[in-house]
């Protein structure tokens, strides 16, 4: 060992020993403050489906490959990052001689291509990340970046160290082969070889550089290890642990999406009928009320914004970005762990549980961020402001982007719980919605004698359960199917075709209350609970005595699709729920509907965000549209696709309770998708939920355009196709009541 190599491998030496320390407090740092969150016991169900998620997300990239360009060069730079270790690992056999190498594989031909191939795939790879963050800097002319609010710096220097690594690697094989050390033949490293070509034959090149490489390498390390928030490198480690414990690893629409987490005190289901506000958690008031789950979700945000670009809400200049909310959130939980693991916090009543002497050694700082309101507005000094909290949808645009699987939804809703059920603090116009649907079971007010009357001059009868020895389906026609007058044109046409077709199916009639979807996405999940367990027994006493596979339910709104289907389970009610566009699809493959006049005019589809996103129900609409545009045996005529369509669909404004609520900052989000729409020319918007419907028609009527585009439900169009005597003049899709 020469003087070089000396100097070389005690530099290596100490840098690497003050990353590790450093680095191993780090991480018991963050497992302290992710451990500081309430019990989630089902995360660690169904270990063996976990990780098979979780290697698929990850080896796969499956979620990050819908970015395309990115995705790719996201997968390379991923891959480099793991299987490139191995050249970090080998620098400290360099440092010490300069003909040093990984013992057993470090001669393999097979071992030089394989690394040589993915450093060249990943030095382009971040070469493409960088220029794509440098593309849409926040500071770039024009419209609002992804990366508006993250921390710029800390993503331009994990990409320079990764592009660093990277060139140094070269740089030590160019040395090894200048100076005749270099195992591994051109066909398998050209690269390699040609820096080679290029640099002198200096000896203790191959020592230096490797130690400028392990310094770079552990300067990185140093780096993230004093920044513990740093989610942009730690993001690395952590996505895997993210992944495994998503909520549902083996639903197709993603953890987060379809129903909604169940209110939870203390890691279990919280029962109303016994729960008390000073001893069970309502929703969440304190960063430490999220579970383990949240605050590790928090911790794993990548500050990549791919949520906020998707994002209604964002998009139409309201204050709420996803990515910020967690970002917030994840500050809010680091700054206050000193006081949480000493000790400190408030219990359910609102007394402080820590001693003076617990805290006596906290900083000001520190004592001021436990003080801060997890909700309130710039003058309360909240962490998040309720014009955040209120912007949301609940669309699940950010769940479905999210490349680590964060809830976002869930955690909205979970602090919308606490403000709803303990604050009594939301937006004063949906308390006439939330009274209507305590005491009226619809959220209209409208009398429950009338949920019948969409029924009058159909021609022939609807059957009520109980009336009837036997049926199908029950039809389940919800609250704006029964009340709201466009809806009822929808409801009015899936009957006609039900009937057209010989489906048998009965209806709940007076029966029938409120799925309870908007009283649980603003946060009232007492009055959810109270609808739902109603709406259960009711169910159950209908299919009493069916076997599983028989308890069939269709339904035309997609909240009642989603609420019945996805969430009725967790209080006792197991039914087979499907769209009227996937029964009425089913219909017209088998035969049993027949499209005999096409539709003219150019149909463009707006997916509803609980049928597409939530449930991943995309085909079966289009295929409905497809059969009423073709009918008759025309072939010619194609569904016009908006640029945000299926996963990318934009919302309508209305989910997450925002149908009751004003929309008094920014632009209005039916009027931006209606502008979407009326951009693709169709004459016809088709959509398949009567939410959307009501948005997208207010939003046209907005523009003026009334006379130009028609807004009408994905039924009442096949309708028009399968029996076009029943639509005079093209509006109405079934006899009007006299």
């Amino acid at each position: 060992m020469g003087s070089v190599q000396i100097v070389t491998t005690v530099l290596a030496a100490a840098i690497t020993a003050v990353a590790v320390w450093l680095a191993v407090r780090a991480v018991l740092k963050m497992v302290a403050v992710i451990r500081l969150g309430q019990p989630a016991p089902e995360r660690f169900a169904d270990k063996g489906t976990r990780a098979k998620t979780m290697l698929v997300e990850t080896a796969g990239h499956t979620r990050m490959l819908r970015w395309g360009v990115v995705g790719a060069a996201h997968w390379f730079v991923m891959v480099g990052f793991i299987v490139l270790s191995l050249l970090v690992l080998e620098a400290y056999f360099e440092v010490v001689s300069p003909t040093g190498g990984l013992p057993l594989i470090g001669g393999l031909a097979v071992y030089g291509l394989v690394t040589e191939v993915i450093a060249v795939l990943g030095t382009v790879g971040i070469g493409v990340l960088i220029a794509i963050r440098v593309r849409n800097r926040p500071t770039r002319p024009g419209g609002r970046s992804r990366f508006t609010g993250s921390t710029m710096w800390q993503g331009y220097f994990v990409e320079a160290v990764v592009l660093a690594v990277l060139v140094m690697g070269f740089v030590i094989r160019g040395f090894k082969v200048a100076t005749d050390h270099f195992e591994y033949p051109v066909w398998a490293t050209p690269v390699s070889h040609a820096v080679g070509a290029l640099l002198p034959a200096w000896p203790a090149g191959v020592s230096v550089a490797a130690l400028i490489k392990i310094a770079i390498s552990m300067t990185w390390l140093i780096v993230i290890a004093l920044n513990v928030t740093m989610g942009v490198a730690w993001h690395r480690f952590l996505a895997f642990f993210n992944i495994f414990f998503k909520r549902e690893p083996a639903r197709p629409a993603g953890s987060g999406l379809g129903p909604l987490r169940p209110m939870t005190s203390n890691g279990k289901p919280l029962d109303f009928e016994e729960a008390d506000p000073e001893k069970d958690q309502f929703g969440v008031a304190q960063v430490e009320q999220f579970t383990w789950k949240g605050l590790l979700d928090f911790s794993t945000c990548t500050e990549c914004g791919r949520c906020q670009s998707q994002c209604p809400a964002w998009n139409t200049g309201k204050p709420l970005s996803p990515k910020l909310l967690v970002l917030s959130l994840r500050d809010h939980a680091y700054a206050k762990a000193p006081y949480l693991l000493a000790g400190g916090g408030k219990d359910l009543t609102g007394e402080e549980k820590a001693t003076a002497a617990q805290l006596a050694h906290l900083d000001v700082l520190t004592l001021a961020e436990a003080e801060k309101p997890l909700i309130g507005d710039a003058e309360a000094g909240g962490v998040i402001d309720p014009d955040v909290l209120w912007s949301c949808t609940t669309c699940g645009a950010c769940v479905e982007q999210c490349p680590v699987d964060i809830e976002h939804v869930d955690h909205i809703v979970d602090m919308r719980r606490y403000q709803v059920l303990i604050e009594s603090s939301f937006p004063s116009e949906a308390g006439v919605m939330l009274r209507n649907l305590e005491n009226k079971g619809n959220p209209w007010g409208a009398p429950q004698n009338t949920r019948e009357d969409w029924t009058k001059g159909l021609g022939f009868e609807v059957p009520r359960v109980g009336e009837v020895d036997d049926f199908e389906y029950l039809f389940w026609v919800g609250c704006a199917g029964a009340f709201e007058d466009r809806a009822k044109k929808t409801t009015r046409a899936v009957a006609t075709l039900l009937n057209e077709a010989g489906v048998s199916f009965a209806i709940l009639g007076e029966g029938e209350t409120c799925s309870g979807d908007p009283a649980r996405r603003i946060g009232n999940e007492f009055v959810f609970q109270m609808l739902a367990q109603q709406n259960v027994e009711t169910l159950n006493e209908a299919f009493e005595g069916r076997e599983q596979a028989k308890r069939k339910i269709v339904a035309t709104c997609p909240h009642c699709f989603n609420t019945l289907g996805n969430e009725y389970g967790q209080l006792g009610g197991e039914f087979e729920v499907v769209h009227h566009t996937q029964l009425l699809a089913h219909l017209v493959s088998t035969g049993r509907l027949t499209p005999v006049q096409p539709v003219d005019g150019g149909v463009t589809y707006h997916d509803p965000c609980y049928l597409g996103r939530h449930n991943r129900v995309f085909a079966a609409p289009r295929e409905v549209l497809g059969s009423a545009l073709n009918g008759g045996g025309r072939a010619d005529a194609d569904l016009i696709e908006m640029p945000r369509n299926s996963e990318r669909s934009f919302c309508c404004g209305a989910g997450g309770a925002r149908m009751w609520m004003e929309e008094k900052i920014g632009k209005r989000i039916n009027v931006d998708r209606v502008e979407e729409a009326m951009s693709t020319g169709a004459r016809t918007v088709a959509v398949g939920c009567p939410f959307c419907s009501t948005m997208l028609n207010d939003g046209v009527n907005g523009k003026g355009a009334g006379e130009q585009v028609e807004v009408v439900d994905v039924a009442s169009v096949l309708l028009r196709s399968v029996r076009p005597d029943t639509a005079p003049g093209g509006k109405e899709t079934a006899p009007t009541a006299g």
